[in-house]
């Protein structure tokens, strides 16, 4: 890192290589930069786990017998794959649903109110995507482990 005098007088830090190792670890991301990669990511985990929710919606509507072993995935398991599992996987799912869609709403609103977005708004709006994906996914998750 070099530094670089700039008309005020002060010196400003001047990142020209930055190495993975040393200088990606120390660094902060905002919130608006964890909402934006949280996003990416819970698209991708919708996208794989595609399949799954597939065979959980036809197990859930095919007939009583099915529903039964549907219901069942969540107690007993998948064969080798414990209830447990199961749940945590469907918990997941319902993060990825709920932040997925706080986000998505949040970059629409941002594209269409365009004029009073600003950096206060984007960094506020951030955090409450944040508060509200985790918020609803434990009281969710709550209900999914059976809480109340």
């Amino acid at each position: 890192m070099s530094h670089v005098e700039n008309p005020a007088g002060k010196q400003r830090p001047e990142f020209r290589n930055i190495n993975a190792f040393k200088d990606l670890p120390t660094y902060r991301l905002p919130a608006a930069g964890w909402v934006s990669i949280l996003h990416r990511i819970s698209g991708l985990l919708m996208f794989l786990l595609l399949p799954f929710i597939i065979w959980m919606f036809d197990k859930s509507i095919s007939s009583e017998i099915s529903f039964a072993k549907f219901t069942s995935a969540f107690t007993l398991g998948l064969g080798f794959v414990p209830g447990a599992l199961v749940k945590l996987v469907v918990l997941g799912l319902i993060w990825a649903f709920v932040h997925h869609l706080i986000a998505g709403l949040r970059h629409l609103w941002m594209d269409t109110h365009h004029d009073a977005v600003s950096k206060e708004f984007g960094r506020s709006s951030a955090i409450v995507t944040l508060a509200l994906s985790v918020g609803l996914t434990v009281v969710l998750g709550a209900k999914l482990f059976g809480l109340y």
